[in-house]
């Protein structure tokens, strides 16, 4: 399979699987292009249809969503009917693939992600979300947790849609809203600790689909350099990160597969 890539980019296919299969603390950071890949668009397309006149300012903000709740639940449900049919991708099965293949050997690959979806879980992996989850709600009040996770049915043709009606809070009447972490709020505390303390602490450090512009996540390749740790980017458009060791710059879909069968026969 090697054989389709470019002579380059095998060399650094090999190289960063002879990097990867002598080190034992293994830090990975996926982003937006992964999932793009499973055909979720990323948050810097142009919106579609009903949502292309509107910004970030309007819909994933808390400032939106005390100003129009509505508006904002309802495009969070339009996200969620985007996103259920999607399915884990290649990339998605061969990381889990490698966490599966750590539990017998030495090594401890860490997976970090900056996405909502599940399609980490879908595909096996264990992953520590900073972004919060598509599928999870809290009310925008009190936050706690709110176990009716998608107000999902079915129509007559099998069709999924997702009620856009507001939902109230049983224990202080506040506004239901995606467990997502919005433009101005903080990352969650016990998420951000374990990223950091992986990237910290790791010997390799790889990003996957990230466009290394989105902070702090975009901080921990920083931080992995600085504490000794080599650092692998695998992304079709590679970023002008000059820290990056080694780059991969294909899509993860076609090259994590052929890295992680690299990997495995050494």
């Amino acid at each position: 399979m090697l054989a389709e890539l470019s002579p380059a980019l095998i060399a650094e296919v090999k190289l960063a699987a002879q990097l990867l299969s002598s080190k034992q603390r293994i830090c990975i950071l996926t982003g937006a292009g992964i999932s793009a890949e499973s055909g979720i668009p990323t948050f810097r397309d142009k919106q579609t249809g009903l949502w292309e006149n509107y910004g970030v300012e309007d819909l994933a903000t808390p400032e939106a969503f005390t100003r129009d709740p509505k508006l904002v639940w309802s495009w969070y449900q339009w996200r969620r009917q985007m996103v259920a049919d999607k399915a884990p991708n290649p990339a998605h099965h061969a990381l889990a693939q490698w966490q599966y293949h750590a539990q017998t050997s030495d090594q401890q690959v860490t997976l970090i992600t900056q996405n909502v979806d599940d399609l980490h879980e879908q595909a096996g992996s264990a992953v520590t979300h900073l972004h919060g989850h598509l599928w999870r709600n809290r009310c925008g009040q009190c936050e706690i947790p709110y176990q009716d996770k998608s107000r999902a049915s079915y129509d007559n043709q099998g069709t999924m849609s997702f009620d856009e009606t507001l939902l109230s809070c049983p224990h202080c009447d506040g506004y239901i809203r995606p467990d997502i972490v919005w433009f101005g709020e903080a990352l969650p505390v016990q998420a951000w600790q374990a990223a950091e303390d992986a990237a910290a602490n790791c010997e390799v450090f790889i990003s996957i689909g990230t466009s290394s512009l989105v902070y702090p996540a975009a901080g921990l390749a920083q931080l992995a350099k600085q504490n000794g740790a080599q650092v692998i980017e695998i992304n079709p458009d590679p970023t002008p990160n000059t820290i990056v060791d080694i780059t991969l710059a294909e899509k993860a879909g076609i090259v994590l597969p052929l890295l992680i069968e690299e990997i495995t026969a050494l």
